[in-house]
């Protein structure tokens, strides 16, 4: 079944991206075709979705291409995590999909976001304005993301680092130094010291059991069945307080099982993202010095800068869909079953769709890049994701002078996040 030309089996390896996003390899296989056969060390192997215009099909036509049927994940779930995974959102198609993401949208008011931007802001320039001499950038800013989420969740302050140890858990998969890297302090509420006892210990070599079962996170969702019914009970002024007592149309409303989701969903999705693309988005005004100045003299740039971070950068590397019948894209037959992953980190450089596509460039206009994706699982958080870059830019802009290298950046071992653990810098 593999196609002939360039080996593509280095884009799956996460030892590959330890030295970064393998650009000049994904370049030569989207040459060849923008449809390629990947094998799967352990699994039946996949299609992997090369270019812009193929990777928008695929997301925008959940009829052929599912989300629910094998999850949004390379790796097949467990036959017995199955079930309980295609619960979750992100795992969903219509209508289901349709109606949980409805309520969520209608709970992210314009009122609720005016007041997180603002708070955004503060937050921004008090993490980043006081830096001076040397430091770790993406451990100084790693705060803002978990801040935003407990705003949202209306999470106690103190309790919003057990967010930063479960997404460290579920995208350090693959990288034992991320997975176990985080813990909480002592001065929690009882709702978290209760989901703490509940924490899973590493095994003897190491490992911690699959993150993405129910039972590999019983303390993310102890705390989220406890926070759910709380919001129910006694709501408050919080955007997810608004989601458990919103009724729909039809008289539905959120169950606590589909809060306990979208709470895993939030923490991980909504922090690890911005934590990667936050520090991605410096190595790239680092790595254009010349743009860098130009951002300093005119703020008028930083909207574009952004957009242009995110497709440049490309935070999350990939996802999945599984075929529901025999089909074709870009002259290749797909079987029903097949697995079909569209590349982000690929299509975001498609010459076909960007001008000098491994160059940054502030003023590209239009950036019709695909790091929210795109069609009806297009990325909720994509609002307040954007407030958030734009916040610590904004910032960083503001420092007298310019952050440059201090040492190599460490990177997470992962094929799925384009992810930095350390980026030391200096202010000169």
């Amino acid at each position: 079944m593999a196609a002939m030309g360039t080996d593509a089996a280095p884009i799956l390896d996460p030892d590959t991206y330890l030295s970064g996003v393998p650009h000049g390899l994904l370049a030569r296989l989207r040459a060849e075709s923008a449809v390629r056969w990947v094998d799967e060390p352990g699994g039946p192997g996949f299609w992997a979705v090369l270019r812009h215009a193929e990777t928008r099909r695929v997301l925008r036509t959940p009829g052929v291409f599912s989300s629910w049927l094998g999850a949004t994940q390379i790796r097949d779930p467990a036959p017995e995590a199955l079930a309980y995974t295609r619960k979750m959102m992100l795992n969903q198609d219509p209508p289901d999909h349709s109606r949980l993401r409805g309520l969520l949208t209608k709970a992210f008011t314009p009122r609720a976001l005016a007041a997180i931007g603002e708070r955004i802001k503060g937050w921004a320039r008090e993490l980043v304005g006081g830096l001076r001499g040397e430091f770790d950038f993406a451990k100084e800013t790693a705060d803002l993301p978990l801040l935003t989420l407990a705003e949202v969740f209306g999470v106690p302050a103190a309790d919003r680092w057990l967010m930063f140890d479960w997404s460290n858990r579920v995208i350090g998969f693959q990288d034992a130094e991320y997975a176990a890297s985080a813990v909480a302090g002592p001065d929690v509420t009882d709702l978290a010291r209760a989901a703490l006892a509940l924490r899973p210990t590493p095994d003897a070599a190491g490992a911690m059991p699959d993150p993405r079962t129910r039972a590999g996170m019983p303390d993310l969702y102890a705390y989220a069945h406890g926070l759910g019914e709380l919001k129910r009970r006694a709501p408050g002024t919080d955007v997810m307080s608004t989601l458990m007592s919103h009724v729909d149309d039809v008289g539905g409303r959120v169950s606590i099982e589909e809060f306990e989701n979208l709470f895993w969903l939030f923490s991980v999705a909504g922090n690890e993202t911005l934590r990667n693309g936050i520090p991605g988005g410096l190595v790239a005004l680092m790595s254009y010095p010349d743009t860098y100045r130009a951002l300093k003299a005119d703020r008028s740039l930083l909207p574009g800068a952004v957009e242009e971070m995110l497709r440049w950068w490309t935070p999350v590397m990939h996802f999945r869909r599984t075929a529901t019948v025999d089909t074709e894209l870009a002259g290749t037959r797909i079987d029903a079953g097949d697995k079909v992953v569209v590349w982000f980190s690929s299509a975001n450089r498609d010459e076909r769709a960007f001008a000098e596509p491994d160059a940054f460039d502030v003023t590209r206009a239009p950036n019709d890049h695909l790091s929210f994706g795109h069609g009806p699982h297009f990325c909720l958080g994509a609002h307040l994701a954007r407030v958030q870059l734009r916040a610590v830019m904004n910032a960083v802009l503001d420092l007298p002078g310019l952050l440059v290298p201090a040492g190599e950046p460490a990177r997470l071992r992962s094929n799925f996040q384009n992810g930095l653990k350390r980026l030391p810098v200096r202010l000169s």
